[in-house]
């Protein structure tokens, strides 16, 4: 009896720790699989296995097996040092064998894997300035995002009694922030909100940026008058520019139902557009100069006051958008396009217009380009902010979009 349990204990199927076992056994072979697949240099890999195929075809040696390099230097461009050097090996022992294979003689043969490794060794460390290369803007474009963040705050759909929508495109490729400026920003005077532009581009226009934006911060809750903003604008920027320095600007205020108030410093003018979707220019009654130059203009900028009633809406932009061209020399028509694609949703009306600009340059702008639109609802529509905030909300600011 006792023999016979001994030979049922030997016998009996394996139990759930087992089985937990062999599962986990499984589950690390299946990763590892994922891993080697996925850091696998396929197309390095099929670019050795056409030359293999070819020799093998044709037989030709020495014709075919220097183009093996090819495995290796591609790799280069798209995997790390130890794929580099993976192709490396399987080039230089494909070659071997074809080599011997094929009768090449001995000290041809020998140059030939010679330069095959001094190849992988150059590819692999080209492969390795790359990835150092990749981790840098990567961190560059961190740092730019973060910037961003804290330069153009974020803003929500409705900023007191109006819809928002903001779009911005940076010239820089790899730059998420640029010379242009805007902000929106619910106070006890009511909505107020800047669009600018920088002149020239780069860190300096960016600093700039920050500075005008900063100011413009602190008077918006400050002033109950929006001339007195802009004068503080103006006081901050003519301590702190150069002589050939200058920002253009719109500055803007909603102090009451019905009424909006615009001050323009040297910059386009905004589009207003009626709720029948008619669009028209706001030209200033008064030229002003850019801010940071008024000392050479001699006079002060003047404020419009227009009427703003339910359902208009008012696009404000700077010149990277009129000022793009096609291929032919055309400058972009923004009233057309706001007329073509306007709408009872600012961020719809964007997203459009935004397309069809980069569709005119052809994808990419050579200049910094916002685009802020604001749209005041009417009081049956559904969803909609109410009446105007009279303390500030976090984070009720513009952000750029790209």
């Amino acid at each position: 009896m006792s023999h016979a349990r001994d030979l049922g204990a030997d016998h009996r199927p394996a139990g759930p720790s087992s089985s937990r076992v062999a599962g986990a056994e499984d589950s690390a072979r299946k990763r590892a699989f994922a891993q080697l697949a996925a850091g696998m240099p396929v197309l390095p890999v099929l670019v050795v296995t056409a030359v293999l195929l070819a020799d093998l075809a044709d037989g030709a040696g020495m014709i075919w097996l220097p183009l093996l390099a090819a495995g290796p230097a591609l790799a280069a461009t798209t995997n790390g040092p130890r794929g580099v050097v993976c192709v490396g090996l399987l080039a230089s022992v494909l070659g071997a064998l074809l080599g011997v294979r094929d009768g090449v003689p001995s000290r041809e043969l020998a140059a030939v894997l010679s330069a095959l490794m001094a190849v992988t060794l150059a590819s692999g460390l080209a492969s390795v300035l790359r990835g150092r290369r990749e981790r840098v803007l990567a961190a560059v474009r961190s740092v730019a995002e973060t910037a961003q963040h804290a330069l153009l705050r974020p803003v929500p759909a409705n900023v007191g009694p109006f819809q928002v929508a903001v779009r911005y495109s940076a010239a820089a490729a790899e730059a998420r922030i640029g010379g242009d400026l805007y902000a929106l920003i619910p106070t006890r005077h009511g909505v107020r909100l800047i669009v600018g532009d920088v002149r020239g581009k780069g860190l300096p226009a960016v600093g700039t940026a920050a500075l005008v934006l900063g100011v413009f911060r602190e008077a918006a809750h400050d002033e109950a008058d929006l001339l007195a903003v802009v004068e503080r604008i103006e006081r901050s920027l003519a301590r702190n520019l150069g002589h050939d320095d200058f920002v253009t600007a719109i500055v803007a205020g909603y102090p009451e139902p019905g009424q909006l108030e615009v001050v323009n410093c040297g910059h386009t003018p905004p589009l207003l557009v009626s709720a029948s979707g008619s669009v028209t220019p706001v030209e200033p009654d008064l030229p002003s100069p850019p801010l940071g130059l008024r000392a050479l203009a001699g006079h002060a900028p003047g404020l419009q006051a227009l009427p703003f009633a339910d359902g208009d809406q008012l696009l404000l932009y700077t010149d990277g958008v009129t000022e793009a061209r096609d291929h032919g020399r055309a400058f972009y028509p923004l009233a057309e396009g706001l007329e073509r694609h306007v709408s009872h949703e600012p961020a719809r009306t964007l997203g459009a217009l935004h397309d069809e600009l980069l569709a005119h340059v052809g994808g990419r702008l050579h200049d910094d380009a916002a685009l802020l639109l604001i749209r005041k609802p009417a009081a049956a529509e559904s969803g909609v902010a109410g009446p105007v905030t009279t303390a500030p909300a976090p984070h009720a600011e513009a952000r750029c979009c790209s």
